[in-house]
């Protein structure tokens, strides 16, 4: 706690009060050891670098952290402004809890809270850059980015949000040009925003307010983004698969402890020393999750105290703490022995005697009166909390009445003021509201008693009584198509039985058979939510999304910002990667992944932003899928034409590759592909829409088709293909549904088409006696061909030009927006390898801007990548107007 009865302080990285040290700096000549760090000379025994300068340390000794690892030179470690992990809580500015995905391996990273390599599987944010160890994640503090208003300290002005480490070896420092990064250490400053890097010296001059850097007017500002998410993990804020969770990753309830302990702490060979369990409170024993510490067996209780207390990551005054012992049967009757209560003397003596306690258990010592941080929550800019002193009397009203005229608002009703309880855990902020009359002494006693690392982590908030609007918005999927808002309404009631009373539906979908629910009431948005997951409507699942709000009235006149949809499955299942980078690079809210209720929500989300970009990162499939849907909405969005540009994950990438977006990605870098995104041209594409009308088929039809379809419209992008192009992408989709592990890579995908178009060659389809053709009401006599294929792009096949270069005065030259489509026929899967390979191109049919085709029977139909079996019927192609798309430079 801090020192003195009154003050009000402010606090930063850069100008913090220095706790802790207890004088494990005299080795160092009586020089105050840095923020809260206790550094020891230490001897070495393997290469050691020095955290701060990056420089190997010569010689065999060092100077160590005792509770955080950091490791320093003798010169530097005077110099040292990292505050160490164990005061990382008290320098938080917003408590924003992180998103942890699975716990995988990373190599060359590096833990925020121990300092150690990632060896073992660790956690990382899905938010952040932040890394940590599976027993460390408990003593992580809450500082990820805040990427939205909740309602609690929301500020206007944003700070760089500086995360130490993890830098890549040629990272250069803004202010002094230097060297910042290293593969050895954890070194190095970064803003989690613009991306600035900076020496651990040099980022506390840099000014403090952050501009969101190069992408700034691609950023989605955190300021115009509202959820309200109290009762949501932070897997469901951003919209981040389930599927990623495991079983052990819930609350905090790490299984991790316990290995990860044994990680710091090898059980000791040594006859001298002891390994011993330390439980930090009832929290830890009901979990079993205990820290290792191994030290002497003849160190006396206040030497095994403070170990305990460096092993949980604090630095109070180790006389403040005691241990209590319980034998292995204790842990099931919480039958909890105080080895204090012994004679006088065993105090001043060893704590092995005659027999060892499997487990001890560190618990705080009763005061009478102690000293609390009191933070003003209206603070908009910076920190600051006053220090009050509270003894056995103080109750949380009293301490209200001393703490106003502290902060100038001495003439302000009790009443309309509240304390607040924070917990800061590192994956979830919980706030309680304390009773008026509750004692504050006793509240302390009862967090201790519970966990001395979450009393690390709390802190208490005066807060303004305000009336709280709660206003959560879930988007709910999968629900019949084409039904008004009453029949939505009952079909909800029925199914999952909501209350109207707190729920509505602020918005209609109706042909993509999906609503917008506004619900006003946390538990209500909750239940409803993980109610949804185990439904179905006509025996298909619906599905729901957490949306934010996004405010248009703040977004900045000269910001354009980047709406992103990534495909997880495309492109060797590198989407995962990008999913991941582009989260740390924008606001996570702007990134959308397709395969959690597809592009809707995304476009839902900003349909009220005046100007903004999409980006595409899939195949010619998704890109089509992103545009057919912006199509059916375009008349509810404010930004009716937003240009899109593509990020080509597919197997094809034709629309990519005619748009100089290149064939495939490859591992770029994501902060050169959002540059060239910002950079880029918009061009003129055509689209076009295809009616399908499936007719009464005749008895015995082929492929199983016994019922006609009903009448349906699909947009294309780049090409239709009847016949053996589209037979041979219906193979691969089958064989891709049945076995989708196996298509991780472009190379296996395209194997797959060579083999399945090898079963093919000796087939024969007399593909132009089962159709006709019409084009602009004229009838078109076909050749003998097997394939008949509608080209929008000059694009085919992985990049092959079917059309050919040729010219030929019986038809234009073709362009993606001249308003015409080219017909082209082929004559087998032979015909289609030459087209491929270069030595042939395919077979000019026809040229227009209309046309109807008859099928005579059941056929082979691709759009765009996308194959199905097409009764007979009719199919009318027709243009749908061209389209804004971003052209690479």
């Amino acid at each position: 706690m801090a020192d003195g009865t009154r003050s009000l302080r402010g606090s930063s990285p850069a100008s913090s009060p220095v706790l802790g040290g207890r004088g494990r700096a005299a080795a160092a000549g009586g020089t105050s050891s840095p923020p809260g760090h206790g550094f020891r000379r230490v001897t070495l025994t393997k290469p050691t670098f020095c955290h701060y300068c990056t420089d190997f340390i010569w010689g065999l000794a060092g100077y160590q952290c005792e509770v955080c690892n950091f490791m320093s030179h003798e010169k530097c470690f005077k110099h040292v402004k990292i505050p160490c992990s164990c005061i990382a809580p008290s320098l938080v500015r917003v408590p924003v809890a992180h998103c942890f995905g699975p716990p995988g391996h990373y190599k060359r990273k590096f833990c925020t809270v121990c300092r150690k390599s990632l060896e073992s599987p660790a956690f990382r944010c899905e938010v952040c850059e932040l890394h940590v160890h599976t027993d460390c994640i408990l003593f992580a503090c809450s500082d990820c980015r805040q990427c939205h208003q909740d309602g609690h300290q929301d500020h206007d002005t944003y700070h760089h949000h500086w995360r130490e480490g993890n830098l890549s070896s040629s990272a250069r420092c803004e202010v002094c040009k230097k060297t910042c990064g290293s593969s050895e250490v954890l070194s190095g400053m970064r803003c989690e925003w613009c991306g600035i890097l900076a020496h651990a010296a040099c980022y506390i001059i840099v000014t403090p307010e952050c501009t969101f850097g190069r992408l700034r007017n691609m950023i989605l500002p955190p300021s115009c983004v509202q959820l309200f998410s109290r009762n949501f993990s932070k897997l469901h804020c951003f919209r981040i698969s389930e599927n990623l969770q495991t079983e052990s990753d819930e609350d905090d309830d790490v299984d991790g402890s316990t290995q990860g302990s044994a990680k710091d702490v090898q059980i000791s060979t040594d006859s001298s020393k002891q390994t011993l369990k330390i439980f930090d409170g009832n929290d830890a024993v009901k979990r079993n999750q205990f820290r290792l510490i191994s030290v002497p067996r003849i160190a006396k209780n206040e030497e095994v105290v403070e170990a305990a207390l460096r092993a949980y990551y604090i630095i109070d005054d180790q006389q403040e703490y005691e241990l209590q012992t319980f034998m292995p049967q204790a842990l099931l009757s919480d039958d909890v022995i105080n080895r204090n209560d012994a004679a006088e003397d065993s105090n001043l003596g060893s704590v092995f005697r005659e027999s060892v306690p499997e487990a001890w258990i560190i618990r705080a010592k009763p005061k009478d009166e102690e000293v609390i941080r009191i933070y003003p929550a209206w603070l908009k800019v910076g920190m600051a909390y006053v220090s009050l002193r509270v003894n056995k009397d103080s109750t949380t009203q009293t301490v209200i009445k001393e703490v106003l005229p502290l902060l100038g608002r001495q003439t302000e009703c009790l009443q309309n003021f509240k304390l607040v309880e924070v917990l800061m855990g590192s994956k979830q902020v919980q706030r309680m509201v304390l009773d008026d009359q509750e004692l504050i002494l006793n509240r302390l006693k009862d967090i201790r008693k519970t966990s001395i690392r979450q009393m690390n982590q709390t802190r208490f908030y005066i807060v303004e009584n305000s009336k709280s609007i709660v206003r959560v918005n879930l988007f709910v999927g999968g629900l019949p198509p084409q039904l008004s808002p009453e029949e939505y309404t009952n079909i909800l009631k029925d199914e999952l039985a909501i209350k109207t009373n707190v729920v509505s539906v602020s918005h209609v979908y109706q042909a993509q058979g999906a609503v917008v629910l506004e619900i006003s009431c946390f538990s209500e948005a909750e239940r409803i939510y993980m109610l949804v997951k185990d439904t179905s409507v006509n025996d298909k699942p619906l599905n729901a999304v957490v949306i934010p709000e996004v405010m248009a009235s703040k977004i900045p006149q000269n910001c354009c910002p980047l709406l992103v949809f990534v495909n997880p499955k495309s492109g060797g299942l590198k989407g995962r990667d990008l999913l991941y980078s582009f989260r740390k690079l924008l606001n996570p809210h702007q990134v959308f992944e397709l395969t959690n209720g597809g592009p809707l929500p995304g476009f839902h989300t900003f349909s009220k932003v005046p100007s903004f970009r999409v980006l595409v990162c899939g195949g010619d499939g998704t890109v089509g899928w992103v545009l057919g849907a912006l199509e059916e909405i375009r008349h509810k969005l404010v930004c009716s034409e937003p240009s899109v540009a593509i990020l080509p994950l597919g197997t094809g990438n034709d629309l990519g590759r005619v748009l100089r977006w290149g064939a495939g990605y490859s591992g770029e870098d994501p902060y050169s592909i959002l540059v060239s995104v910002d950079e880029a041209d918009d061009v003129l594409m055509d689209r076009w829409t295809i009616l399908l009308d499936a007719e009464e088929p005749a008895e015995g039809t082929e492929n199983g088709v016994a019922e006609p379809e009903p009448p349906k419209i699909v947009q294309m992008n780049n090409y239709c293909g009847l016949g053996i192009d589209a037979e041979l992408s219906l193979d691969f989709h089958h064989a891709r549904e049945e076995e989708p592990g196996k298509f991780n890579s472009r190379f296996h995908n395209k194997g797959v088409y060579v083999k399945v178009g090898l079963q093919k060659i000796s087939h024969t389809r007399n593909l132009h006696k089962d159709i006709k053709l019409q084009v602009d009401q004229h009838e078109v006599e076909l050749p003998s061909i097997e394939g008949l294929i509608f080209i929008n792009i000059p694009s085919w096949g992985s990049g092959a030009d079917l059309w050919g270069s040729e010219s030929d005065n019986r038809f234009e030259k073709p362009r993606i927006d001249d308003g015409l489509l080219e017909v082209v026929g082929v004559t087998g899967v032979v015909h289609m390898g030459q087209v491929q390979g270069g030595f042939r191109s395919g077979i000019r049919i026809a040229q227009g801007s209309y046309f109807r085709v008859t099928l005579l029977k059941p056929i082979p139909v691709q759009v765009d990548g996308e194959p199905w079996i097409q009764a007979p019927g009719q199919i009318i192609i027709s243009a749908a107007g061209p389209k804004a798309i971003s052209e690479n430079m």
